[in-house]
Formats: C-alpha cells, structure tokens, sequence
C-alpha cells in the first residue's frame, strides 16, 4: 500500500530515508492535500529505471517484428561465432 505523508513530515529525513529503505516502495508526499511529489530510495529509482528500459526494448524488438526485421536466430549466432571464435 503506498505511503502518503504531508509536506511537513519531510523535515525529519531521517526517518523519511529509513522509510524508504524500508519498504523499497515510493513514499507520496502531499502539500495543501494536492499530489506533490515522489520520494524513494536509490534502489526503488534504479529498479524502476531498469523496468522502463526493459519495456522499452521490448516495443522496439515488437515494431521492428511488425515491420517485417527479423533476423534468423541459429544462423545469426553462426556468424557471430564465426566472426568472434577465432
């Protein structure tokens, strides 16, 4: 369940790193009981920035299977091989 805290809890970081590294999830915080920021720990923020490039390079092998660029998987390790095992 994600953590909403008001603006003001943001003066002990202390206790707002623990949090984070806690639950590894990011924490919301609210000003005048509006959205207005994310915080989370360094871990949260490089796993979600390896989930994004993930799904990244998944929509681009998708358009390029849509377009037709396929390669032939054996016979593309062959050259590799080919190329690289001497």
């Amino acid at each position: 369940m994600p953590k909403i805290i008001p603006i003001r809890d943001m003066r002990d970081t202390t206790k707002i790193s623990e949090m984070c590294n806690a639950t590894n999830e990011p924490i919301f915080v609210t000003k005048n009981g509006y959205g207005d920021m994310v915080v989370m720990s360094m871990a949260a923020y490089e796993q979600q920035l390896a989930r994004v490039d993930m799904y990244s390079k998944i929509m681009e092998g998708k358009a390029q299977a849509d377009k037709g660029e396929l390669l032939n998987g054996p016979a593309s390790i062959a050259q590799l091989r080919e190329k690289y095992a001497k």
